[in-house]
Order: C-alpha cells, then structure tokens, then sequence
C-alpha cells in the first residue's frame, strides 16, 4: 500500500560511494563500483559494471546480461515476481528501454520506491512495454528533460528512414545508419519487419547481441552479417555502431550516405558535430511529455531526478507542487545509445 508520509520515514535507497543503495536489503541498484549483490535494471554499460559477486535481473535480459558482464553468479526473476532481501521485497518491472530492462520496485511495506533505470514511454516491438508503477518515491532518469525534447511517432520517422534509403540506392550510394549497438539496432530492424521485407547488413558488435533478441521471440527483419570485403548487395542498408564510423569494414565501400538515429538528432548542432548530412530523431528514453506522464502516473509525492537534464525538470516538478530534487549518481549520458 502506498502511503503519502515517506519524507517522515528513513530512505528506502540512499547514495554510497558504490552507488544506489538499499541499506534495509544489503542491496545495490545497477552500482558503479564491485559490489556482493547487485540488482541490476538493464545491460548497457553505464547501468551494468563488471566485478560485483551476484547478479539480480529480469529473465528476459538474462542473456544480454550474462554476454556483457560475465557475472560469476546470476539470479533472473520474471517481472513482478516478489524477491525478498531481509525486509525488504523487490520486484522487477518492465522500463520499456531495451530487452529485459526494468524498473526496480522497493518496499519495506509501508512505503514504496522505484528506481526506473533508463526507460521509455512509446511502444517498442523489441521489447516489453513500459508499466507505471505507485509509488511514494520515484527515481527517474531525465537524460531528455527539455521540452525541447518531444519525440515523432514511430510510423513518421521509418518513413523517412525508408525514403532516405531508397534516394541513397537510386543515387548508388551504400546508405549507412549509425545506431548504438544494444537496443536502437534490435528496435530499428524491429520496425523494419513490420514494414517491410527489406534485408539490412549489420555490423558484428550489433550481429553479436541479436541471438539474445531472437531467442526471446523478438521478430527482427532479415539479416547478414557485414564482414571485410562482401559479396555485393545491392540495395541492403547497413546497420553500425557510431564508433564504426570511419572503419575498415566502413571504408571498403565507395560511396557513403550516412546518417544517424538517436534523440541528440532533435538538435541539429549534435549533427554538425558528427560531421552527418542526416539524422533520425529516435531515443530509447522518455521524452520531456514522457518523463511528465510518468511522474503523474506513479502518483509519487517526491521524485528524484538522475543523470540528465535534472535541474529543470526538478524545478518544474517543484513549480507543480511535488517535492523533486537532483540525485547525483555514476550513470552516462551517452550520446550514443540515446
């Protein structure tokens, strides 16, 4: 049951030098530092560190999880299946960020916490939906926390991305989108399948993760892997992390339209930065409507803000007659898997 009195009451989480911290449990939420347990809310690497003795996940990330950390020991839990640590119960929630992410749901039984992790609002076809949870407290991330920041719909961005793939063909240039690695790549090749039978070239730090995604069910549009000299294919799209950029597997091609997917492409100086003619405004994070929608949601009366834009949407929060704060952790703000 949640009640509306936590601030009277002793913090389910507080900050430590190792991280996000459960005193009650003896448990740490994605730490940045080796840790004996860690509950852990995605497998980016920012959020999923290697070093700590065991490993807490939702199943469904379990092997992304397992390829990215080695964890010496690992325990996965289906979502909302109760897990307890001394007084403490946890849950697993969907985030709706990239396969197996979750939110972190925390209760001593009078009060309830949620750390969400990294975590969007619009529905994704590789992985699970988003699901609010009540809560007293409510930590979020706000990486997008602008109201600059109000994402397309899915349905106009492909169609551009379609459109920026047949001009490239017609001009007979081989079209490149640069997207990160875990999760915007699954999610694109997603949306291809169900658009389109088209087949895409992915590059092997995107080909490495996809039998994580196949294996949970995913539908992924055709694939190949892009290997140093390829049989010609024409018309294929190729799907590469940023850091390929400018790589030998890259270069081998003549003639380059590249192009790149992330919510920094809202912002065209972001663009210009990366020397790109083109970019496709996709995030894996809640946008400004999303971070609002979510905070109303959970009904929380105090919401702590982490790694982003947290001094505005405190503020606003503020403004509105809910207690917020900035909450300084170790997590990124990668512009790259944005």
């Amino acid at each position: 049951m949640v009640t509306k009195n936590s601030a009277d009451r002793d913090p389910l989480v507080i900050v430590t030098r190792e991280g996000l911290y459960c005193p009650q449990a003896d448990v740490y939420i994605d730490p940045w530092r080796p840790v004996q347990t860690a509950l852990i809310t995605h497998a980016h690497a920012d959020h999923a560190r290697p070093g700590s003795a065991h490993y807490h996940c939702l199943s469904s990330g379990s092997e992304l999880l397992t390829q990215r950390v080695r964890p010496p020991l690992l325990t996965s839990h289906e979502a909302h299946q109760p897990v307890k640590f001394g007084p403490i119960t946890c849950q697993f929630v969907p985030a709706g960020h990239v396969l197996g992410s979750a939110q972190i749901r925390i209760t001593d039984g009078e009060q309830v916490w949620v750390v969400t992790g990294d975590y969007k609002r619009i529905d994704d076809p590789s992985c699970a939906r988003f699901e609010p949870i009540a809560c007293d407290v409510l930590i979020t991330e706000a990486t997008f926390a602008l109201p600059i920041y109000r994402w397309p719909s899915m349905d106009q961005v492909m169609a551009e991305v379609l459109q920026w793939w047949d001009q490239a063909v017609r001009k007979q240039r081989q079209p490149v989108l640069y997207c990160y690695a875990l999760g915007k790549a699954q999610r694109i090749m997603a949306e291809l399948a169900l658009r389109s039978s088209r087949d895409v070239i992915v590059h092997p730090t995107i080909a490495q993760l996809i039998p994580a995604y196949e294996s949970q069910g995913v539908s992924l549009c055709p694939w190949q892997p892009l290997v140093k000299h390829p049989k010609p294919a024409p018309g294929s799209l190729i799907l590469a992390p940023p850091g390929a950029q400018g790589g030998h597997l890259l270069t081998q091609f003549k003639a380059l339209d590249e192009a790149m997917a992330s919510g920094w492409m809202q912002i065209r100086g972001v663009r210009r930065r990366r020397a790109l003619p083109r970019g496709f405004v996709i995030s894996d994070h809640a946008d400004w409507d999303g971070l609002l929608r979510t905070v109303q949601e959970t009904g929380a009366s105090r919401v702590l803000a982490t790694h982003g834009e947290t001094r505005v949407l405190t503020d606003y929060l503020n403004r509105q007659g809910i207690q917020a704060a900035r909450l300084a952790t170790g997590y990124g703000q990668d512009e790259d898997h944005a």
